[in-house]
């Protein structure tokens, strides 16, 4: 246990607790009103629990339409009993004695996220997180840059901080953090400067390029494990249409799977405008690295002719690998899209097909 239970009577959230809460941050006269008359938890969007010596979370089942929660300032020890709680936006977890990233699963609307002043050692279990935009995860435990590449998942991600880990120490901290999340706008409260981003994607364009490559093949992954899916599903609507009981049932089931291909159809084609995007975002970082190698003002360092040649051939190496790279990608993704129109322009023909055998019938 913590040396703090010495000085400190640790609580747990109970009625009694959260029905203070929610009277305190009422208005007056609201107040008065809700402590004669009592409150529907389901009412609530916001509840402040800091300060309330909580040890641990529990009995926040009722608060099922909460967007805002506050349990900073308590001696928490583990993220528990937060499921139901599918309409959270802004979670405060700050000042507490949290070792561990967890329970956070079915949160999948959170934006803001903190976590300032806890024991967490690695960024881990986040992965249902992907409307997250701010992150706040300074003063914790955290000992390696290479935690930081997890981050990369969340696109929307746009503040972060990490101020007071061990990790920032090391003298490349910000250009690692920076060319590894690249839509970064704010880090350590600090706006992250274009010469900054240039540099940053210059030093470390060997590590993050690969990342893109393997991020892209991904996507095309979940693209290919989604179309199979959803090609059986159609298919087994195909034999609910064969067997419907009257042509009414078969025509109106007819309709519905239409509108499912239509929708299959965006889903593959938006799964590979991403893999297109991540491929411009190639592109302008090489814009960007080509830019920067020709620009002395922000050079750091003096080198000799020899050096100079040295480092034009292997740019100019670097130049002929990624072209040749971006062209076969740009055939890949012309002939995927050719394919993904005529694998639905199929699966509407055998609907169309089905829809003539269920009339002649």
């Amino acid at each position: 246990m913590s040396q703090l239970y010495n000085s400190i009577e640790p609580n747990v959230i109970d009625d009694e607790m959260v029905q203070k809460a929610v009277e305190e941050q009422c208005p007056e006269d609201v107040g008065k009103l809700a402590k004669r008359e009592g409150v529907n938890f389901k009412d609530v969007t916001e509840l402040q629990l800091s300060f309330r010596n909580i040890l641990q979370i529990d009995n926040l089942w009722q608060f099922e339409n909460l967007t805002k929660l506050q349990l900073d300032n308590n001696i928490i020890e583990k993220i528990e009993a937060l499921e139901s709680l599918v309409h959270l936006e802004w979670l405060d977890l700050s000042f507490n004695n949290i070792e561990v990233i967890e329970g956070l699963d079915t949160l999948v609307k959170l934006q803001d996220l903190s976590l300032y002043n806890n024991r967490i050692s690695k960024i881990e279990h986040m992965d249902t997180l992907q409307e997250l935009q701010i992150f706040s995860i300074g003063k914790n435990n955290l000992t390696t840059l290479e935690d930081v590449i997890y981050l990369r998942r969340f696109k929307n991600l746009r503040t972060l901080n990490l101020a007071g880990n061990p990790l920032c120490d090391d003298e490349q901290y910000t250009l690692f953090v920076v060319a590894h999340l690249p839509d970064l706008v704010y880090l350590d409260f600090k706006l992250v400067s274009d010469t900054t981003r240039e540099v940053a994607v210059l030093k470390y364009q060997d590590l993050t390029e690969p990342l893109e490559c393997e991020e892209a093949r991904a996507l095309a992954q979940l693209e290919e494990k989604q179309a199979k899916q959803k090609e059986l599903e159609y298919h087994k609507r195909l034999d609910e249409i064969h067997n419907a009981r009257s042509y009414d049932i078969a025509e109106s089931k007819r309709a519905k799977y239409k509108e499912d291909i239509l929708q299959l159809s965006e889903a593959l084609m938006t799964l590979e405008m991403l893999i297109a995007d991540q491929l411009e975002l190639l592109v302008d970082k090489n814009t960007i690295v080509n830019a920067v190698g020709v620009s002395h003002g922000i050079r750091l360092l003096k080198i000799d002719k020899r050096e100079s040649d040295i480092l034009s051939n292997t740019y100019r190496w670097q130049a002929s690998v990624t072209e040749k790279a971006l062209q076969n990608e740009i055939d890949r993704n012309r002939d995927r899209v050719k394919e993904i129109v005529q694998y639905i322009d199929n699966l509407q023909e055998e609907l169309d097909n089905t829809e003539i055998l269920e009339q002649t019938e």
